[in-house]
């Protein structure tokens, strides 16, 4: 198309870099790593490989993907201003090619959910229904920051573990300890997920989407940022004495008090920057205490 003097490129398909760019791979290791804390908390590590590799792509590249297509596209107004480079506001993908790459994404990961038995098929279609249901209308989770960051939490981290610990068990359904881990670390999620929201406070405010940042203001969302990860994990240090996994606990508390550090340090000066900074650096610690209370379970006979 020409305008003027200029020629215009009207894009019909999708560039397959941006293809990728809208599954954002980058994402996909929170669930993939919570199936393997799953796996490692049941106690299991001679189950079907196979079956476990197929649930960890399950877990990242089909259902996190699919999930990240459909948030880009009921979220391309927003981003066109927040983040107008993305694939969708660019024009890399044209047209209703994010709507359609994102159901075909989600048909795929229900397909391949099926091979992992009822129990992954149920999961599967469980953590969609949530990825739809935190993105699309009418629902829209996303809509308000304590819903959405918490159903998000729960379907990246609790179903992923719970999943990833009824595939190695051969369907079986684990005990009260791998269930109360699952449980405490997909809330603890939420405050994850908070510090996510920092970079689109503007576009959030200006599109009515209330996040804690939007709701509550940079310093007292950063405060309950903290304090939502950081009590999760006190629980679990408390249920990791009870059940008497003394190097588990000794781990966690270590992992516990380098994110107390970083955390001050991250509430004296609350800004976006920061709050990228602290996911960046500050996270990873609360990531490995899950897989450091899972083979603590694991230790005690795990799926028990």
């Amino acid at each position: 198309m020409t305008v003027g003097n200029v020629t215009l490129v009207v894009r019909r398909l999708p560039e397959p870099r941006a293809v990728l760019a809208l599954l954002k791979p980058v994402t996909w290791f929170p669930p993939m790593w919570a199936f393997g804390c799953g796996v490692v908390s049941a106690g299991r590590l001679d189950a079907r490989w196979d079956a476990l590799a197929l649930g960890i792509c399950v877990a990242g590249p089909l259902v996190c993907g699919a999930s990240q297509a459909v948030n880009d596209w009921y979220d391309r107004h927003v981003d066109a201003i927040n983040e107008p480079g993305r694939p969708i506001p660019s024009g890399r993908v044209p047209g209703t090619w994010g709507l359609r790459i994102a159901l075909a994404w989600s048909a795929l990961a229900l397909a391949a959910g099926a091979l992992l038995g009822a129990a992954g098929a149920l999961a599967t279609a469980g953590a969609l229904a949530m990825a739809w249901a935190y993105s699309a209308p009418p629902l829209r989770f996303k809509q308000n920051g304590w819903i959405g960051n918490l159903a998000v939490g729960v379907s990246y981290e609790s179903l992923a573990w719970i999943t990833g610990a009824v595939v190695a068990l051969g369907g079986a359904l684990p005990g009260p300890r791998v269930l109360a881990l699952a449980a405490l670390y997909g809330l603890g999620a939420h405050g994850i997920l908070t510090l996510n929201d920092f970079k689109a406070v503007a576009g959030d405010a200006r599109m009515g989407v209330r996040s804690l940042p939007v709701q509550l203001g940079d310093a007292r969302a950063a405060r309950v940022a903290c304090a939502v990860m950081l009590a999760p994990q006190v629980v679990v240090m408390a249920l990791l004495a009870t059940w008497g996994a003394v190097w588990a606990l000794a781990g966690v508390a270590a992992l516990v008090t380098v994110q107390l550090v970083l955390m001050r340090r991250f509430l004296a000066d609350v800004t976006p920057r920061a709050a990228f900074v602290y996911s960046g650096v500050g996270v990873p610690f609360y990531v490995l205490g899950m897989l450091v209370s899972a083979a603590g379970v694991r230790a005690l006979g795990g799926a028990a």
